[in-house]
């Protein structure tokens, strides 16, 4: 179903969120037979918990959703999307104390709790329609939630169906959309426009490899946005084994979340010039695939030992990265699937990111906790720059010692990202491994609501 608010409607059903610690209070405010039917189906205000109310005729009255309690809350995200699950069909308008952040997190929430993946059987999400509460930018958030919803249907999509090819085709049909300019730079042209490892790592695929370059916007600061999109990894030569392989279509995970804040900031109108660059590959293996102990040159002239082929994503990002730097783009941000380390230092929820730069950290940090889109700073520590210099090459894409995975990688690619440019990286997960609530488990993005919030702060917007 869209993911946008019902229109407003006075016959919508009133929607009590009611938080657990207040419950008796709450309670004592309503009607003698309000009390009795909701003590009577063991009704605690917790989260999830929903309950409609009938009248003397057996007519709804109201519904009652739990907020469950401030620790409750504080070990999860978007409560009242929970109870929308529980909700029957219908409309609803929601009466509550929250105002701000808080109801923009909630009423995102509910929007976010509409979605499901359906192309290949039918799998409706929650039913229940809301009515813009009074006091937030409903238009702002179901930009937001439309934004995600390209971004897990990307990431949901298996590699069989979710190609180079349909990867570019999803980003010409978001430039159609929104009047951007796009090119596609594909196979042996990668080598004449010099685009030599998203060659090389892609060359092996019947499906050939390709770089997608999308511009949007004519004035304001310039905002560059580059994603890893591996539409599928099997590791090439050193291959990986059946079980790693298993969630490898997510592998394009940074290109799926930079289309959806591409979205996002181009449904919102926002001032800037906004240009995103995705090396689409399949990493496959064939006769003709790249080999450990090659050495490659990358577009900026740096030369890299592959010592992993499987360590893939950051080639690739290598050349993109500086192609966008020969612009001077104003900020310049990469997001990436792109290590297992990442996952280990901060599990599946956190969105881990590489700054220098103490305005955007703060203003990231402040983003993540104010939309709820958790984010955590990870250091470009310069004592690992040794680790990732192999001596025979100016760069190894794969140090040995298994020590760092995520830093080094990071580091590797900051040697591309231009020596003057405000350069930020993303290493996140993309996938959510069980259902939570306004997450159903499947593709999902991180960082980009985060992003869109501390955008204006960062840039001056």
């Amino acid at each position: 179903m869209p993911m946008r608010f019902a229109a407003a409607d006075d016959a919508a059903l009133p929607l009590h969120l009611v938080d657990a610690a207040a419950l008796d209070g709450w309670l004592s405010d309503q009607g003698g037979a309000v009390a009795t039917w909701l003590k009577a189906v063991g009704f605690s205000a917790g989260i999830g918990s929903a309950v409609v109310v009938p009248d003397g005729n057996g007519a709804p009255m109201m519904a009652v959703a739990g907020h469950g309690t401030a620790d409750q809350r504080a070990r999860g995200r978007f409560a009242l999307a929970a109870a929308a699950a529980a909700l029957p069909a219908g409309t609803y308008r929601l009466i509550t104390d929250l105002t701000g952040p808080a109801l923009e997190q909630e009423a995102l929430g509910w929007l976010l709790a509409g979605y499901s993946f359906d192309r290949y059987r039918d799998q409706p999400g929650a039913s229940a329609q809301l009515v813009a509460p009074e006091g937030v930018d409903a238009a702002r958030l179901e930009a937001i939630a439309e934004g995600e919803a390209l971004t897990r249907d990307l990431i949901n999509t298996p590699a069989g169906d979710m190609g180079p090819q349909e990867l570019a085709d999803a980003a010409s049909g978001l430039a159609t959309e929104f009047g951007a300019e796009i090119e596609v730079i594909e196979g042996d042209d990668l080598l004449t426009r010099n685009f030599p490892m998203i060659h090389a790592v892609g060359r092996a695929s019947t499906r050939a490899p390709r770089l997608i370059d999308m511009h949007w916007g004519d004035t304001g600061p310039k905002l560059t946005l580059v994603g890893k999109g591996v539409c599928f990894d099997t590791g090439g030569l050193n291959i990986k084994p059946g079980a790693s392989m298993g969630l490898m279509k997510k592998d394009m995970g940074g290109s799926a979340t930079v289309l959806g804040l591409a979205r996002m900031i181009m449904a919102l109108d926002l001032p800037l010039r906004l240009r995103v660059l995705i090396p689409a590959v399949e990493n496959s293996i064939s006769g003709n695939a790249f080999r450990p102990q090659d050495i490659l040159t990358a577009r900026n002239g740096l030369t890299v030992e592959i010592n992993n082929t499987d360590a893939e994503g950051r080639l690739v990002l290598a050349d993109a990265l500086a192609y966008g730097a020969e612009d001077a783009p104003d900020l310049m941000l990469s997001m990436a699937t792109l290590t297992g380390a990442a996952r280990v230092a901060v599990g599946p929820d956190l969105a881990p990111f590489y700054s220098d730069d103490a305005d955007i950290v703060a203003a990231l940090t402040r983003a993540g906790d104010a939309v709820a889109d958790p984010v955590w700073r990870m250091p470009f520590h310069a004592p690992y720059e040794a680790m990732i210099e192999p001596g025979i090459a100016d760069l190894d894409n794969a140090p040995k010692g298994g020590f760092a995975g995520s830093i080094t990688a990071a580091l590797f690619l900051r040697r591309f990202a231009g020596a003057g440019t405000r350069y930020t990286h993303f290493d996140i997960y993309g996938w959510q491994p069980a259902a939570a609530p306004a997450r159903p488990k499947g593709g999902v993005g991180q960082g980009a609501r985060a992003l869109l919030d501390a955008l204006p702060e960062i840039l001056g917007l």
